[in-house]
């Protein structure tokens, strides 16, 4: 045993002896080829570019399968990298995908891994916008102020940087030097990390060259390192992008320095924003000019000390600082300043005893202390005609892009091809501007009665859009006003446009003949004798006239019908008095000449009778009326109680859950204080009604919240603290049926139940609605069955069914593009009273001039995302086929009577006047409309108390030719709005006077 052991220990020795000196040469052989591989990169360079070779992106048609878009970075957010796949399907109705990047296999496989794409990434990016020519008019650039070049860069302002970041960044001994690993750095780092562990107080230092820095701020969430597998991540894909264009790495070396110069985050300045790169750092921290800054600090200079040098050394502290802050940018540039200023002196004295700079130069800038600028604001020029459409076309894109302001929309990485025809709008947004002179408005001979006769020419906004009908599509060409600001009058603001109200009406109207045509055309004389005899009973006029027209007439076509039903004739008598929204209302002409005429549909339509169309909407209503229960409601006041009450039940079974479904869907999405602002938003201002409304819905809250809404509600009222503490306690929870108070409100109950039960159910879904509502679904009807009031039964039937039949009637206006979630129940409808927006009136008109056909509006033809990048998407609009929304028949007519109201009605100012190159007049139509707004206070007893103006409009909804339509509209708005005589001739007359400069769109 003994033997073995020494035998085994003289062996071991022996091998030993034998093998150290091979053992050693392996070691020394590994440190040497680690050594130098940490020196030289060479195997990195090799395998690195091998991989990055393999990580490749192309362009094809359609929308990509093989594509990933990146997280949280905080410039893939701020260039909306990160945000184009919910864009496309935001926009998928509209839009499709015409262009998206493919990724090859393994760029998509690293990429779903976590790795950062390698590419050449842009450190300059902003929205772009051009016209329809691809004319650019817009063009944000962010950061604003970058070196172009890594030669365009002074040595100073590199050597700067890489004095405190990595000295040996731009070594050009090596040429395949990996730049996103600097391993004594890296190793420092380690060790720092493992005592901190130990000793909490013992300082670190970061690892991370600029390389993986530019991954970090770019592409990390939140721009942070927070863990060590984040660490990892940045310095394989730094590693990645250092190799993509080859093995040798100096080139990509002096562009990681120019893009780190360029986008170096420095936190946010006040009026300004989030501020990347060294020249806006310059800018908005100290208020110095870039290129004065380059120029002292001697771009492509040794000596940069030979002109001023207290100007120089200022603009190196300044540099210098600014690099510096990047360690703790917010703490630094907002909160420490002075411990910037102490760190800056420490290097000044550092790089001078390291021969970076001279000695003058440190004692110089030792002496100097960047002033920290206060007042710093970026305004775009509000003043050109061209920023106008530039506005419209920026604000669009905040909503089509769900972007919530300016200031992120204008540093996203796209580029827009609007629909805008440039030369054109600047042309009107011109003639809209000298027509705030007096004297250019009285010498194009808008000072005559119905247009500038009295008033200020300065005070009036003139609005208009132009649109071009295309293929599958509505192309906006000219949008325009001349109000002081971006707002978009057309699109933004609820206006009274008067007897434009007709167009929409009319539209209705034949709509419902459209409509009874489809349902008894075939049917046979028979048949047809006994729905006659039923509805003649019953007293559906347009029913009625329908039965009768299609028993009599030889030709039961659709649109010989439709000419016959806009030939039927009316009253205009203002003698009548109207049971509507409640009460009873007199309505007038605007010229009297009318009042004692019998007329036609056709002929009221073309000089706009009013009473003629209050008429219509009675019929319309008591239409719709029918439909709900079978018959007249005046007719309930001749029946038995037996046949009555058989027709109330009825009635109020179906019609509970009818309307509990219809205000719950209208009511889904809002919160309870949403919900309650836009139920009162529907009611007249009248302290009743808001009161009854209040106390019912916000039944807890006090005299105080109770009497704060009133006054809101009622700015101008008289009303005094004991009148407002009466109406808190008349109207309290308790002191009305709820059926009592919705007709106090003019609401129907069942809405105002909605709204309060949201506020204690605000996540209830539609069954537990209507299981909640059982009682009050019984309470709303009760009263209809009883019978000590007959007449007050019956008008308050009425009430509710005329309600109802609004509801009816909105929703075939909003399919046809009506902007507002209400009407106001009364047959004023028909004259303007529920308001209206120019934009939904151009889009009625396009429906016509598109033959009933539905088309999108289009402003953008084409959305570019993120170019030359591996996100790179282009969408253009979805070659649509439209959606019918009226038969052809009733758009054709409509047509010809829009055409007859240029021809011989209330726009003749602008018949066979728009002529074409060969002096040939261009077909024309339109509709007019005036709206005189007043702000009306009602005391108590809903007694008027006051009325004062406070806007007027005149609007003209037109079409010109078969492709073309749009809206002029001039608004004055305020107290001045009094001092106003102008008609709906006013836009008509402004219409001529434009025509030269639209002539060459329409004519082209």
């Amino acid at each position: 045993m003994k033997r073995n052991r020494a035998y085994h220990l003289r062996r071991f020795f022996l091998h030993l002896l034998v093998m150290t000196p091979l053992y050693m040469i392996l070691l020394g052989l590994i440190f040497f080829v680690v050594g130098n591989e940490i020196k030289t990169s060479k195997l990195q360079a090799k395998i690195f570019t091998r991989i990055a070779s393999k990580l490749t992106y192309r362009n094809e048609a359609g929308k990509s399968n093989s594509i990933c878009f990146p997280a949280a970075g905080p410039f893939d957010l701020r260039m909306g990298y990160s945000q184009i796949p919910e864009w496309v399907s935001m926009l998928e109705k509209r839009y499709e995908v015409k262009l998206q990047a493919r990724f090859s296999p393994l760029l998509l496989e690293l990429t779903q891994w976590g790795l950062f794409p390698p590419y050449h990434e842009k450190t300059q990016v902003g929205l772009n916008v051009s016209d329809c020519s691809g004319e650019k008019i817009f063009e944000a650039s962010y950061p604003q102020r970058v070196y172009k070049s890594f030669d365009s860069i002074p040595s100073h302002v590199v050597n700067a940087l890489l004095y405190i970041e990595n000295r040996e960044l731009l070594d050009n001994r090596y040429p395949w030097k990996n730049p996103a690993v600097d391993w004594g750095r890296l190793g420092r780092s380690v060790i720092d990390l493992g005592l901190s562990i130990v000793d909490e107080g013992h300082k670190k230092i970061g690892g991370s060259t600029l390389a993986t820095q530019l991954e970090k701020y770019r592409h990390s969430p939140e721009g942070v390192t927070g863990s060590v597998v984040e660490k990892l991540r940045q310095m394989v894909s730094a590693s990645l992008r250092s190799y993509m264009d080859g093995p040798w790495t100096l080139n990509t070396r002096k562009r990681i320095v120019l893009d780190y110069i360029n986008s170096i985050p420095l936190a946010a300045a006040a009026g300004y924003g989030e501020v990347n790169g060294l020249g806006d750092g310059l800018w908005a921290w100290f208020g110095a000019d870039f290129d004065e800054v380059n120029s002292l600090l001697g771009a492509g200079k040794e000596n940069i000390g030979s002109g001023d040098l207290g100007k120089t050394a200022l603009a190196y502290r300044q540099m210098l600082s600014l690099f510096l802050a990047h360690r703790r940018p917010s703490a630094y540039l907002i909160t420490e300043r002075s411990s910037l200023h102490e760190l800056a002196d420490s290097y000044l004295k550092l790089m001078a005893d390291d021969g970076f700079i001279s000695t003058e130069l440190r004692d110089a800038a030792l002496q100097v202390r960047p002033v920290f600028r206060k007042d710093r604001q970026f305004n775009y020029p509000s003043s050109s005609n061209r920023w106008k459409a530039v506005n419209l076309l920026r604000t669009k894109l905040l909503s089509t892009l769900d972007v919530p302001n300016f200031y992120m929309l204008d540093r996203l990485d796209l580029s827009t091809q609007s629909t805008i025809r440039m030369d054109i709008q600047e042309e009107v947004t011109e003639v809209f501007k000298n027509l705030k002179r007096p004297d250019v408005a009285y010498a194009a001979g808008l000072r005559s009665h119905y247009l500038l006769e009295t008033g200020d020419p300065s005070n009036l906004i003139y609005s208009f859009s132009l649109y071009e009908s295309g293929k599958s599509a509505n192309y906006l060409r000219v949008q325009t006003n001349n109000y002081d600001g971006p707002f978009n009058i057309d699109e933004s603001m609820k206006l009274d446009l008067g007897s434009t109200a007709k167009f929409r009406t009319l539209v209705n109207y034949l709509e419902i003949i459209a409509d009874l045509h489809n349902r008894y055309s075939e049917v046979s004389r028979a048949v047809l004798d006994i729905q006659t005899d039923l509805i003649r009973k019953d007293g559906d006029r347009l029913t009625l006239w329908a039965l009768e027209y299609l028993s009599n007439s030889p030709d039961k076509g659709l649109r010989p019908m439709l000419e016959a039903a806009v030939d039927r004739t009316y009253s205009a008598s203002p003698a009548e008095s109207f049971f509507t929204a409640g009460g009873l209302h007199t309505f007038h002409n605007f010229h009297k000449t009318d009042d004692t005429r019998i007329m036609t549909v056709r002929e009221a339509f073309r000089n706009s009778v009013n009473l003629v169309f209050i008429r219509l909407m009675r019929d319309i209503a008591n239409h719709y009326m029918f439909q709900a229960v079978g018959l007249n409601p005046a007719h309930l006041e001749f029946m038995e109680e037996a046949e009555r009450r058989q027709y109330l039940m009825k009635f109020a079974d179906r019609e509970g859950k009818t309307f509990l479904n219809r205000f719950y869907q209208k009511y889904a999405n809002k919160k309870p204080e949403e919900a309650f602002d836009r139920l009162v938003s529907g009611i007249q201002n009248n302290p009743a009604r808001l009161a009854a409304v209040y106390r019912f819905v916000k039944s807890s809250d006090g005299i105080e919240k109770f009497s704060d809404f009133i006054t809101d509600r009622l700015p101008n009222s008289t009303l005094s603290p004991e009148t407002l503490y009466h109406l808190y306690e008349k109207y309290g929870p308790d002191s009305f049926s709820l059926a009592d108070r919705g007709y106090i409100a003019r609401i129907h109950p069942l809405e105002l139940w909605v709204v309060r039960y949201k506020y204690s159910h605000p996540d209830a879904g539609l069954t537990e609605f209507i299981g909640a509502s059982a009682k009050e679904r019984q309470e709303v009807y009760k009263w209809l069955f009883k019978t000590r009031y007959k007449g007050a039964q019956i008008r308050r039937i009425r009430t509710i069914l005329e309600l109802e039949s609004f509801q009816v009637i909105h929703k075939e206006w909003k399919k046809l593009g009506y902007p507002f979630d209400f009407l106001v129940p009364s047959y004023a409808t028909s004259i303007g009273s529920s308001a209206d927006r120019p934009h939904a009136l151009a889009d009625l008109i396009g429906i016509i001039v598109n033959d009933g056909v539905k088309y999108p509006v289009i402003r953008f033809e084409r959305l570019h995302f993120a170019k030359d990048t591996p996100y790179e998407t282009i969408l253009e609009p979805d070659p649509s086929s439209g959606e019918r929304v009226l038969p052809a028949e009733v758009a054709k007519v409509v047509k010809g009577l829009l055409l007859d109201v240029v021809q011989a009605g209330t726009a003749r100012r602008v018949a066979n006047v728009l002529l074409d190159n060969d002096g040939k007049a261009i077909d024309v139509g339109g509709k007019t409309g005036t709206g005189d707004n007043r702000y009306k206070t009602f005391g108590a007893g809903a007694q008027l108390i006051g009325s004062k103006v406070v806007s007027r409009t005149a609007v003209f909804v037109f079409l010109i030719g078969d492709r073309f339509y749009g809206v002029l509209t001039a608004y004055v708005a305020g107290e001045e709005a009094e001092r106003y005589s102008f008609t709906s001739a006013l836009p008509v007359q402004v219409l001529k006077i434009l025509w030269p400069k639209i002539k060459p769109l329409i004519t082209g």
